[in-house]
């Protein structure tokens, strides 16, 4: 981290979101704000390029989020309206309609459980940006992005995405250099909000592990390293647009 510059790289992303701004007329920003540090510093980035007035803040809990005044917090903070649109009921009508398929059988899985939150938010989150005339602010960083710790068709959507080259360490060297932000949600430790656990309990890695691997070529831990390799390979489709089927 010696090399890395935080209030350089968080002037440059200010400067590059000014530049959208004129050049493609943009005057308002959505973005989800789940209290973690990620939306926070996005949250905040996009207040000093946009102005506070323009950056909506939208708080989504799927039923009881426990930490949702941390969301509430940030948005406080910043000056930036905010909003909560709780998504529980919307999330319980889609399991019962799934299970109540005519002709089709459809099992519980966990996992595919746990990501219809995230995709729920998006849909929210764009049915309110494009109502505003607005865009959609994704606030996925590289670390999430290069092992696949994210949900296609949920975080993954927005209209640009502004951490997307900093790892999750870096987004917190960037965050500490926001004297707007209460410094204890910039160094919070990151958990999905979903399943109880952290993220580096889900992914059984750490991100500091992750952020070495990336800008060094290994974690200097070779059972890291591998796990690392394994959830990059297999979340490939993650990262790209979807394969055409061509006719030659």
């Amino acid at each position: 981290m010696e090399n890395f510059n935080a209030a350089a790289v968080r002037d440059i992303l200010v400067a590059k979101l000014k530049k959208m701004k004129e050049e493609q007329g943009v005057t308002k920003v959505v973005l989800g704000v789940s209290g973690g540090k990620d939306s926070t510093v996005c949250a905040a980035l996009c207040a000093r390029a946009f102005g506070a007035e323009n950056v909506y803040g939208i708080m989504l809990p799927d039923n009881v989020q426990a930490d949702i005044s941390d969301s509430m917090k940030v948005c406080d903070s910043l000056g930036i309206p905010r909003r909560v649109i709780n998504i529980g009921e919307i999330h319980k009508a889609l399991l019962g309609a799934v299970e109540n398929a005519e002709n089709l059988e459809v099992p519980y899985h966990r996992e595919s459980d746990i990501n219809v939150g995230p995709r729920l938010r998006m849909t929210v989150l764009r049915y309110i940006t494009q109502a505003i005339g607005g865009r959609l602010c994704g606030t996925g960083n590289l670390s999430e992005s290069f092992v696949g710790y994210c949900t296609k068709d949920g975080d993954t959507s927005c209209d640009f995405a502004l951490l997307a080259e900093l790892t999750s360490i870096e987004v917190v060297e960037v965050g500490k250099t926001l004297e707007e932000l209460p410094i204890e949600l910039v160094v919070k430790t990151p958990s999905d909000g979903l399943s109880g656990k952290s993220d580096e309990e889900r992914m059984g890695v750490s991100y500091l592990s992750i952020h070495k691997y990336i800008r060094e070529g290994t974690s200097g831990n070779a059972d890291d390293d591998a796990i690392i390799e394994r959830m990059h390979r297999a979340s490939a489709h993650k990262r790209s647009m979807p394969p055409k089927i061509t006719l030659d």
